[in-house]
């Protein structure tokens, strides 16, 4: 029986337990909730005895996980306890959808350690398991490839541990994508040698795995370099006279594995395209704007991560955003890809190769990169181009191992790539001490700092590969090639430490008196913060309140144009909307804002309004009670039909809409026919909710005659009615809202989602 090496496993899960040491020696969790305390209010005032200028945080960067990816998974795995689909998130945006939301990673297989522990620890496992299966699934993969196994523990580093990954850890979705593409190349290795109904399956595993992770673009990435590397693959096999009959012939397995992939995501892709169908993506692109594409000179950051300083350090003084940008992979690795892309000619280097220079090509500024945007390409042309720096890691982390694996056989000559580091280095030395571009002394100072480790590490890196081409003993050159990885293994864990804020677990959403406030005399009702600081978008969904603003790069665009024409104070629903994926209306006189149900408006300034009370106020954090304030479920008995959006939002404007509605549909007569006068018999009734929960409403209505139910929550197809049982139309009503006919009498009217 063929013994079994547990070592180089166990190193790896030994490594990943140091880089996450702080969680088992202090309790930390990697969740970035310092900042939910340290920038915004009302946490900043529950703490603002013991810190009067706010608990300090250690990287104002790493917002999005606590405002967009965990409240999202929190949200899903609270109904999926349920037994529920998590369809809708009443929460944000006036409702919108959850599941068709890509980035919440409902579905994702993963998430069954969160029925086995209390969610925050479930969200800091699958943090730790991104770096653990990613290392694994690498040195699998590369040891499949014959490659030493140094050189392939080296791989799994620098796959798990670079910059990309790094400054993506916290999202627990771009790298969970990634980590699955070894696994599958694996798979597909397997398979294309042997049938296997076991290497089946594990493709079939790993492929849904990654469509469920929760990043589309990078699972666009994803599908797209492995099956170009299956296609490629095949040719090397089967080329010939015969190859396309050979190549069909094999195909059919991996096409039928692709179809049943393809049926069992539906439930997951279907809802998102249309969702992205009816979003507003497209209305505030940002194509061209600065960052949109990486600097060139940022190239330097695969290197020397901090050049342009570190937002942890407050310090950076580069271009937009430090994490688009960051593809960082320590000295050694880049001097090990150099290495395999000039000396090892073989199938692999030239395959990742090529995927690394696609990467970087239309990740940086240039003609061919703009191609894409200019053509306006479905989808591509959406896409930040940065993240392909995570391909751009992905392909250097087998290229260093490669370049390990050939150095550690044959020992060819170091010169070329150190000499080529060693010219970059001496010329950013150049640029720092002399003053050279332009850059302020400020900036040189900072670069100038962050110079000294990275070209100490590489002068020690060159020394030990010198070294080793002159050792004879095999004992002693087995300890420089652990130095090898002790000096990655540092260099990578430095960085992340330095980026990653780890935290006390008090931090991570706590209560105070203010939320207390409005979680007891909200209840169905909304509540708008006119100012970014206070509650961000999709923080009330921790605390179960509806608010009408959103964070998400998928928005409904019907919902965009309502708020667009409310802020502006006149029906113009033209784009841009100027909300950048973040919506947080401030015109709190707008009648649409009534409209909405908004009962509180929450303020750090006093507010001057006829229609404001000042209720409650905790620290800065001011809440005012809006007079104005309409019912979210109301029945009107005045409602017409117009043909247009603009007719639509005119109306909005022009209307005392506590009377009148219109709806888009046939059933309705025009407005233009419509004559306003006061009817007969004045409209009478009640209007009750029962039970509103996530993805249903059950509302009591009694009238005196036929009247149109409205609830203010956002129109949506998915969204279902039935009045005393029985199906019925569920109307737009009033632009973005959702209205029933109901006869005279009492009516228990329930509204309903489906999945589509």
């Amino acid at each position: 029986m063929k013994k079994i090496n547990l070592f180089f496993p166990i190193a790896i899960v030994v490594l990943v337990f140091i880089f996450f040491r702080p969680i088992f020696f202090n309790g930390k969790l990697p969740i970035p909730s310092d900042t939910i305390v340290g920038l915004y209010h009302p946490f900043r005032d529950l703490y603002r005895l013991e810190f009067p200028r706010g608990i300090p945080f250690k990287n104002f960067l790493t917002t999005d996980p606590v405002r967009q990816q965990y409240p999202w998974r929190y949200l899903s795995i609270n109904s999926e306890k349920t037994f529920q689909l998590p369809l809708w998130n009443p929460y944000n945006f006036a409702g919108t959808p959850l599941l068709a939301n890509f980035q919440s990673a409902s579905l994702y297989p993963l998430n069954i350690v969160f029925l086995v522990l209390p969610f925050n620890y479930g969200w800091t496992f699958l943090i730790i398991l991104q770096s653990l299966l990613g290392c694994i699934f690498m040195y699998l993969y590369l040891r499949f490839l014959k490659l030493e196994k140094m050189a392939a523990l080296l791989g799994g580093i620098v796959f798990s541990f670079s910059g990309s990954s790094i400054v993506w850890m916290q999202w627990n979705t771009v790298f969970h994508t990634i980590l699955w593409l070894p696994l599958i190349l694996l798979a597909k290795e397997h398979l294309l040698q042997r049938k296997s109904i076991v290497w089946i399956v594990i493709l079939i595993f790993a492929e849904i795995s990654a469509v469920f992770a929760g990043h589309l673009q990078i699972l666009f990435y994803t599908l797209l370099v492995s099956n170009l590397y299956l296609v490629i693959r095949m040719w090397q096999m089967y080329k010939g006279k015969h190859f396309i009959v050979q190549f069909l012939r094999e195909y059919k397995l991996f096409l039928i594995i692709g179809i049943m992939v393809f049926l069992f995501t539906a439930i997951q892709w279907m809802p998102t395209f249309q969702y992205i169908l009816l979003s507003a993506r497209d209305a505030d692109l940002l194509y061209g704007k600065e960052g949109w594409f990486m600097p060139l000179q940022n190239l330097v950051q695969f290197i020397i991560p901090d050049f342009f300083g570190n937002p942890a350090t407050l310090n950076y003084w580069g271009v937009w955003n430090y994490a688009e940008f960051i593809g960082y992979v320590s000295i050694l690795p880049f001097i090990f890809s150099l290495y395999a892309l000039i000396y090892r000619r073989d199938k692999n280097v030239i395959f990742f190769g090529i995927i690394l220079i696609i990467s970087l090509l239309f990740a940086t500024e240039n003609f061919l990169a703009r191609i894409p945007f200019i053509l306006n390409i479905p989808f591509i042309s959406t896409s930040q181009p940065t993240r392909l720096i995570i391909i751009a890691d992905f392909a250097i982390s087998i290229l260093s191992a490669l370049g390990l694996d050939l150095f550690l056989k044959t020992k060819k000559n170091i010169n070329i790539p150190i000499l080529v580091l060693l010219g970059i280095f001496v010329g950013l030395w150049i640029v720092v001490l002399f003053k050279q571009f332009g850059i302020t002394t400020d900036s040189l100072l900072v670069a100038k700092r962050n110079l000294i480790l990275p070209t100490g590490v590489f002068i020690m890196s060159s020394i030990l590969l010198f070294a080793y081409m002159f050792i004879k003993n095999q004992k002693i050159q087995k300890y420089v090639v652990i130095l090898f990885i002790v000096i990655v293994v540092f260099d990578l864990f430095r960085f992340g430490g330095k980026f990653l804020p780890f935290v006390s677990q008090n931090y991570i959403f706590p209560s105070t008196k203010t939320i207390e406030f409005l979680q007891k005399n909200t209840g169905h009702y909304r509540i708008m913060a006119i100012d970014d600081r206070i509650l961000p978008p999709n923080f009330s969904i921790m605390y179960k309140l509806q608010t009408v603003s959103g964070y998400d790069p998928l928005y409904l665009k019907r919902y965009g144009e309502l708020i667009a024409a409310s802020e502006r104070g006149k029906p113009n629903i033209s784009p841009p909307f100027g909300f950048n994926r973040i919506i947080t209306p401030h015109n709190y006189e707008s009648n649409i804002i009534d409209l909405l149900g908004v009962k509180y408006v929450l303020s750090l300034e006093d507010l001057n309004s006829k229609k404001l009370k000042k209720v409650f106020q905790e620290g800065e954090t001011r809440v005012y009670e809006n007079a104005k304030v309409m019912g979210r479920t109301f029945l009107i008995d005045g409602a017409c039909r117009v043909g247009s959006k603009t007719e639509v939002i005119e109306f909005l404007f022009q209307e005392d809409l506590r009377k009148n509605a219109v709806v888009e549909d046939e059933d309705f007569i025009s407005c233009g026919e419509q004559v306003w006068v006061k009817p007969t018999i004045p409209l009478s009734g009640t209007v009750r909710t029962i039970k509103y929960s996530e993805n249903s409403v059950t509302i009591e209505v009694v009238s005196n005659k036929n009247a149109l139910l409205i609830l203010t929550d956002s129109f949506y197809p998915t969204w279902k009615a039935k009045m005393d049982g029985k199906p019925t139309k569920v109307h737009r009503t009033d632009y973005n809202f959702r209205g029933v006919s109901v006869a005279g009498g009492r009516h228990l009217v329930e509204f309903y989602t489906t999945l589509l």
